[in-house]
């Protein structure tokens, strides 16, 4: 008699394996990262000798990988060595110390940037959202760091971004990067194609927004004086407390884009968040903006109403600097 397999008994079976399967790359990568950091730490001191730099240490990198390739295998090759003794000198000192939750991988990359307060911030995002290596390297590329530092409007020197701390400039980006959406070889595409795209990709947008996002609604409608309005994007920051509504603009931004904003976030704050609540955050997401024409509609002490310009594609690095200097 012929019997077939039960579905739900071999989901929790096939559940069951795959989280064995990453937990144990899990505990490789924690256990190559403190051994990478530990043989760092024995390669440096044994080109030293007590001194405060080696005058002979590419002989001992070339002789040691000699010996480590022929006893276990690749992986040991002189560049490797050269990474393993980098990120023992790169983190020896750093303020936050080195997680067993990042992969190797994800520390190459973080080695690649020589700015302390930038490469903290990226680890520290890294570690708390527990985002892949693919995560990382794309929000390097895209200089999320240096995005948020001027949406605050301050400078490397000043201080790094802190995204947990319950302040909207601190969330922030200005420029977005939504290369992920695939529009930029649909010259003529409409605001509804944008918002669809976003829906498309929500994860993806999510990630770009920043922490704390959950996503609420689109086109979500409310009326008053028998007019009915519809924001595009609704969402709530959990770190914020607070309502965020996004409206999309392909085109120039207008002073009445500003006004129609100010007005969707007046409506939210009187109707529809609660008292603990923190005020509702407006931003329009457009394609052109000009900073003066902003400034001078908005009041001086605003702190709900934000326009950021949104990229869709992701510039190159000399670019991208020119577009934050600008």
């Amino acid at each position: 008699m012929n019997k077939e397999l039960d579905n739900h008994f071999f989901e929790n079976i096939r559940t069951l394996l795959r989280k064995a399967q990453e937990t144990l790359v899990k505990q490789v990568n924690a256990v190559m990262v403190l051994t990478y950091f530990e043989l760092g730490k024995q390669i440096v001191e044994q080109e030293q000798q007590g001194k405060d730099y080696a005058d002979y240490g590419a002989f001992i990198l070339s002789e040691l990988s000699e010996k480590l390739t022929a006893e276990f295998g690749k992986g040991y090759s002189k560049r490797n060595l050269e990474l393993i003794r980098k990120f023992y000198v790169t983190f020896k000192n750093a303020k936050s110390p080195i997680s067993q939750s990042l992969s190797w991988t994800h520390y190459i990359h973080l080695m690649r940037i020589d700015d302390e307060k930038e490469r903290t911030y990226y680890q520290n995002e890294a570690e708390q959202n527990n985002w892949s290596v693919r995560v990382l390297e794309r929000q390097i590329n895209s200089a999320a760091y240096h995005r948020l530092l001027i949406s605050k409007g301050t400078t490397e020197n000043d201080s790094r971004p802190q995204t947990d701390a319950p302040n909207p400039l601190g969330t922030l980006k200005d420029p977005y990067v939504l290369e992920f959406l695939d529009l930029k070889e649909q010259p003529n595409y409409s605001e509804t194609q944008l918002e669809q795209a976003i829906i498309d990709r929500l994860e993806h947008f999510l990630l770009e927004l920043g922490k704390g996002f959950t996503f609420v609604g689109r086109q979500v409608r409310f009326t008053f004086d028998e007019e009915h309005f519809r924001v595009d994007l609704v969402f709530y920051n959990r770190l914020l407390r607070c309502f965020v509504l996004i409206d999309l603009k392909i085109g120039k931004l207008k002073h009445q884009d500003l006004g129609q904003m100010q007005m969707y976030v007046n409506y939210y704050d009187r109707f529809v968040k609660t008292e603990d609540e923190l005020p509702t955050i407006g931003i329009i997401l457009c394609k052109d903006k000009k900073d003066a024409m902003v400034e001078i509609t908005l009041p001086k002490d605003n702190k709900q109403i934000f326009a950021s310009k949104y990229l869709l594609y992701l510039p190159k690095a000399e670019e991208l600097k020119k577009l934050i200097e600008e």
